[in-house]
């Protein structure tokens, strides 16, 4: 009966616009589709949608669908092929700083490179910027945990390799860097003669030889952001052309894989609005087939917050289209999983004490008013449970429920602020992903970190007990070698268990499994609410843009099992065909 209803309810709002005659509606639709269809309203299953000009004017029965067959007309019929579900939300993630580095051709090692591999990497790409005349160069990748075992290479190494030519190299978190001795002079941290300038970065650590007491070249947190921001010449090494480029390249990836949305987590990640402008031309010419959300972000280690937020303020001339550039992001703390994320109780490690914090509470609920009087969201990297509180009490304080901030990752976090997030219109931004983990990951995390932790990671149901928005996130590639598709993602949610080495790991924490119509809330209508666009896409409904995805498996009936080999077929923006497989 209800299907009965969507389609008379469609067809009359069609029909009042006019007609050719009086068996035909006058607005003909571009696209008739057929299969099974998730809406994500209330869980609904249609049989059939249509599409006018972009957006869709029925939704209901095959049979309602029929009358809008007219010559000309694509019919797309999808039925015992799988599924159909909206368009995708990345709730954050770093696609445009991962490709803007693959274009600037530094040192670009995997997560399991070895020291050797990698020191020869950065032989290869300074060879490379010498050749060109570049003074800087920029890399991305290498594993912490594995360095740290074999010996952190030190910028004497460096040095011996590239010795005229800045170098800095991000770990695959982007939490950790190492830098050579002139990067380090170029940000002021030692002078020419190696005496240390600045041996203290609040909110990082700039790691010291025990026996020189000068910098070993490794930096973590906040540390390395002050002196890659400061020590390589982004402007020389990373032209507008390139941001363009880099845009193009995320939109690409992300539409293979079912996304029609973006939250880009750092958008002024090279100190510079290169990617902003790169997104602006494009959505001009027409080339943008996403909804991109941009956010400038700043360092607590800055000299002057009231700039940073004037700075911030200004990038929202970039909204409009289909880019939203209304966003601030900071950081909260570090990664729980290294020791660095603030939490309540202690680490088992006592050296960690309770994690690196990079702002004072009060200071968060400044910045956070002084931007949301601006109109601009919050969009913050919280980590532990004791930054998550920290973040909710500023937004709480703030008073800007409309604006929707939001609390990026979460970790373990209280009963108490899954009430106040659903209470105060926060936003919860989960790796649905990191869920999930294996047995050996949780032997040894359970050692480190803090008791109350213990076989507890990224909760999903609680938020929906609760009733708070929660969206999903893959981070990007800060989580390389786990799944950033939706299908991989939702199959880690719904079951607790990762593929690794050919085999399925035990499940973990069961408590907080959800359903599959859950997570496709989590990937659809709850991401395009963080987006501020729930009126008008995230669903498919009447009226709405239609975004939509051909999936070439059914995700609500298949084994638990096979959901991540689920495949896009197609993927479409406004009614139009963006990827095909």
């Amino acid at each position: 009966m209800k299907k009965v209803i969507l389609a008379l309810i469609a067809i009359t709002a069609i029909a009042l616009v006019g007609c050719k005659d009086k068996n035909a509606p006058k607005d003909e639709a571009n696209l008739v589709v057929y299969g099974k269809i998730f809406t994500a309203e209330n869980n609904t299953i249609a049989d059939a949608f249509v599409v006018k000009d972009g957006k869709f004017v029925y939704v209901g029965d095959a049979d309602g669908a029929k009358k809008y067959e007219k010559q000309g007309f694509t019919v797309i019929d999808h039925r015992d092929k799988g599924i159909i579900i909206p368009g995708c939300y990345e709730g954050h993630a770093h696609y445009l700083m991962a490709n803007g580095i693959k274009l600037m051709g530094g040192p670009a090692p995997s997560i399991k490179t070895t020291v050797p591999e990698f020191l020869q990497m950065v032989k290869t790409a300074y060879d490379q910027a010498k050749a060109a005349g570049k003074s800087s160069i920029y890399g991305f990748g290498w594993m912490y945990q594995a360095f740290f075992v074999e010996g952190m290479p030190t910028r004497q190494q460096l040095d011996s390799i590239c010795p005229d030519i800045a170098l800095f190299v991000n770990d695959s978190e982007v939490h950790k860097g190492l830098a050579n001795t002139l990067c380090l002079q170029n940000a002021g941290i030692i002078d020419k003669d190696g005496k240390v300038l600045i041996s203290t970065i609040r909110g990082g650590e700039i790691c010291m030889d025990s026996v020189t007491k000068t910098p070993t070249g490794l930096l973590l947190e906040q540390a390395g952001t002050y002196v890659r921001t400061r020590g390589i010449d982004f402007n020389e090494i990373f032209p507008a052309s390139l941001a363009q480029t880099a845009v193009e390249q995320s939109q690409k990836q992300l539409l293979s894989q079912g996304f029609v949305s973006y939250m880009d987590g750092w958008s002024n990640v090279f100190g510079t609005n290169a990617f902003y402008d790169g997104a602006k031309s494009l959505d001009r010419d027409g080339k943008l087939h996403i909804l991109l959300g941009m956010s400038y972000e700043f360092e607590s280690s800055c000299e002057d917050v009231a700039a940073e937020l004037k700075k911030a303020e200004q990038t929202k001339k970039y909204t409009g289209g289909h880019i939203n550039a209304n966003y601030v992001k900071i950081f909260m703390d570090g990664t729980v999983e290294s020791g660095t994320g603030l939490t309540t109780e202690p680490y088992q490690v006592s050296e960690f004490g309770h994690g690196m914090a990079n702002w004072e509470e009060s200071e968060v609920t400044q910045i956070t008013r002084t931007a949301n009087n601006n109109g601009m969201t919050m969009h913050i990297h919280t980590m532990g449970d004791a930054a998550v509180n920290r973040a909710v009490n500023a937004f709480v304080a703030s008073n800007h429920p409309e604006l929707r901030n939001t609390a990026v990752h979460c970790r373990n976090v209280s009963q108490e602020d899954f009430q106040r997030m659903a209470q105060n219109n926060i936003v919860a931004v989960s790796g649905m992903l990191w869920h999930g983990m294996g047995q050996e990951v949780a032997d040894v995390l359970n050692a480190i970190l803090p008791k109350n932790y213990k076989g507890k990671a990224y909760p999903m149901a609680s938020y929906f007990n609760a009733g708070a928005v929660v969206t999903s996130h893959c981070d990007y590639p800060a989580t390389s070698g786990s799944s950033t598709d939706p299908f991989g993602i939702m199959e880690i949610a719904v079951s607790g268990q990762m593929h690794a080495d050919g085999a399925l790991t035990p499940v973990f924490w069961k408590d907080e499994l959800i359903s599959r119509e859950q997570a496709l809330q989590a990937l659809t209508i709850n991401g395009a609410y963080q987006m501020h666009v729930e009126a008008e896409r995230g669903s498919i409904k009447v009226g709405k843009y239609a975004d939509f995805v051909l999936a070439d498996k059914d995700v609500l009936t298949c084994p638990v099992a096979d959901i991540h080999n689920t495949q896009v077929v197609a993927t479409y923006f406004e009614g139009k065909e963006v990827y095909k497989k």
